[in-house]
C-alpha cells in the first residue's frame, strides 16, 4: 500500500507525527475522566486484553521479523544472535528501571505499595512514572520502525512502521483511562488527573525521534535496537498489562480479547504492507 504524503517526509519528521498520533490516543483515554469517575470493570480487562495483543503482535510482526530478516541479509553467522541479544537486553532494561525507579503498579489502589526505592514522591506520580517508563520503549520502537523503513530493509516497510504506531495508539487509549481512572477515584480533580493522564505518553514522541535518529547512526545495529524495542514491550505485556487483565475475575473475557487484538494487528500488518 502507497501513502504519498508520508513518503515525501524525513524518516525522523514520519516518527514524530507517528507518536504524537500515539500521545494523542493517550489523551483521549485519560479525557474519559471527565465523563466518569469510574469505569466498568468487565470493559476496562476487556481493552487490556486487547491492548496486550496488539502489542504482542506489533512485537513479532513490525520487530522481530524485520530484526531477522536484517540478520540474515547482514550475512552474520548466526542470524538468530543479535536478535537474541538485542530482545533480552530489552526485557533486561525494563526490569532494572523497575528494580531503580520508584513507582506504582498501573490501576493498582492509590494506598499499594510501591515498588523500587523508598521516596516521598507523591502516589500520583508514582503511577504516572509507572506508565512513562512503559512508553519509552512504545516510542522507540515506533521510531525504529519508520528509520528501518526508510532504508528498505525487507519486512521493515512504510506500512509496517504504520501500522505499528495504529496499534500502539489503540493500546494507549485504555492505558490513558488505567493512569487517569484511579487519580480521580483517589480524589484528584478531573483536570488533574487528565493531565497526569496524558502526561504519562509525552515520552513517546522523544523517544521515536530517538530512535528513528538512531537508525541512521547505528545501521549495524538496526536488529539489535528492533529486537530490543520488541523485547521490552513484551516485557510489559507480561508483567504488567496480563496481569492486571485478569485481577478483576474476568480472565476469559481478557483473554479472548487479546486474541483479537493479537488479531487485528496482524491483519493491520499484513494490510498496510
Amino acid at each position: 500500500m502507497n501513502f504519498p504524503l508520508l513518503t515525501e517526509l524525513n524518516p525522523i519528521l514520519q516518527a514524530l507525527i507517528a507518536t504524537i498520533f500515539t500521545w494523542f490516543l493517550t489523551t483521549i483515554g485519560a479525557a474519559s475522566v471527565f465523563l466518569t469517575k469510574d469505569v466498568n470493570r468487565k470493559v476496562l480487562d476487556g481493552m487490556l486484553g486487547f491492548a496486550a495483543g496488539v502489542m504482542l503482535a506489533a512485537s513479532f510482526f513490525s520487530l522481530l521479523l524485520p530484526a531477522l530478516d536484517l540478520s540474515v541479509l547482514q550475512n552474520n553467522t548466526a542470524p538468530w544472535l543479535p536478535v537474541a541479544i538485542g530482545f533480552s537486553l530489552g526485557g533486561i532494561s525494563i526490569r532494572i528501571a523497575d528494580k531503580i525507579i520508584p513507582h506504582l503498579h498501573v490501576n493498582y489502589p492509590l494506598d499499594s505499595e510501591v515498588e523500587g526505592p523508598k521516596t516521598n514522591l507523591q502516589r500520583s506520580i508514582l503511577l504516572v512514572i509507572a506508565i512513562t517508563i512503559h512508553n519509552i520503549p512504545e516510542g522507540m520502537a515506533v521510531g525504529v520502525a519508520f528509520g528501518a523503513a526508510s532504508l528498505g530493509i525487507p519486512g521493515a516497510t512504510l506500512g509496517a512502521a504504520i501500522s505499528l504506531a495504529i496499534g500502539i495508539g489503540l493500546q494507549n487509549f485504555p492505558e490513558g483511562m488505567a493512569v487517569a481512572m484511579p487519580l480521580r477515584r483517589g480524589g484528584l480533580s478531573r483536570l488533574k488527573s487528565f493531565w497526569y493522564g496524558q502526561l504519562s505518553a509525552v515520552v513517546e514522541p522523544v523517544a521515536g525521534v530517538m530512535g528513528a535518529a538512531f537508525v541512521f547512526v547505528a545501521q549495524p545495529f538496526l536488529p539489535y535496537a528492533l529486537s530490543f524495542a520488541a523485547g521490552a514491550m513484551i516485557f510489559v505485556v507480561v508483567e504488567e498489562v496480563i496481569p492486571e487483565s485478569q485481577r478483576g475475575g474476568n480472565g476469559d473475557l481478557a483473554t479472548l480479547c487479546l486474541l483479537f487484538g493479537f488479531v487485528i494487528m496482524m491483519i493491520l500488518d499484513v494490510a498496510l504492507t
